[in-house]
């Protein structure tokens, strides 16, 4: 039993069976961790800044502009794959490739935005 957990993780195996499905679970999850951190990353910098800031509005309109239809695209990029493709474990490298840009960009992001929406509000 032991030994077909181990293999489960080898090289190549498909996380559950299917790198649509994969990607798609991991865009839904990245873009709530993305909005998470941007609420509270937000909310921590409007304390910061002057009354009647358009941090929050800025940051809304990024998510809903930009992040959500980025998103959408890259998950696009995996749908397109018939059922043998899906479970191809030569698709790897390109999977965790996109996964780690995904998660680069739900985990960086809020942190640039917020940074980035704070020094022009000071600037201001």
């Amino acid at each position: 039993m032991a030994k077909a957990h181990l293999g489960q993780r080898e090289r190549g195996h498909v996380p559950r069976g299917d790198w649509r499905k994969a990607m798609s679970d991991n865009v839904a999850y990245a873009l709530l961790v993305y909005t998470g951190l941007q609420i509270f990353l937000t909310m921590g910098a409007i304390k910061d800044l002057a009354k009647g800031s358009l941090l929050p509005y800025l940051s809304l309109i990024v998510l809903v502009a930009l992040i959500i239809p980025a998103c959408r695209r890259y998950e696009k990029r995996w749908e397109h794959l018939d059922d043998a493709q899906a479970a191809d474990p030569a698709l790897r490298p390109i999977y965790r490739r996109d996964q780690f840009v995904l998660w680069l960009i739900a985990l960086g992001l809020p942190f640039a935005l917020t940074a980035l929406f704070m020094g022009i509000e000071r600037l201001a």
